[in-house]
């Protein structure tokens, strides 16, 4: 009998210590992160760079190695959505900050267009952001 208690507490214990590893893995939901522009205006040209941050929202921190797949630049805010320009991926920057290359051809608001996943984590993180070109 005396055995039988000691087997059911080990086994308690055992089962509590992985309930407590387990809880140092729990993961965010994805609707925790979010993109938030670095800069919010840029100049008029070629070639511009547009940085990025990814935070997750609950603890206020960078989310560095994210896997961006989407990106679009348009003036949609203007009501001119046809009017995109190519983006191109910018290497460099600190962890968290996804640097981009742009050409701004005019004035406005421009609506830069993100998609990513987050690594551990299901769901992918969509965000779209105004940037104002001025000259």
């Amino acid at each position: 009998m005396k055995k039988l208690h000691h087997e059911y507490r080990l086994g308690a214990t055992l089962v509590g210590l992985a309930l407590i590893g387990l809880a140092g893995f729990a993961r965010a939901d994805i609707k925790d992160y979010e993109f938030q522009l670095v800069e919010p205006a840029v100049a008029v040209g070629k070639d511009k760079v547009v940085a990025v941050r990814l935070v997750n929202k609950t603890t206020g921190k960078p989310v560095p190695d994210a896997v961006i797949f989407a990106t679009r630049l348009d003036m949609a805010p203007e009501g001119m959505p046809e009017m995109g320009t190519k983006i191109v991926p910018e290497p460099g920057g600190e962890p968290g900050n996804y640097r981009f290359k742009a050409a701004f051809g005019m004035e406005g608001k421009w609506l830069l267009s993100l998609g990513a996943k987050v690594q551990g984590e299901t769901g992918t993180v969509e965000s779209k952001l105004v940037i104002t070109a001025r000259k």
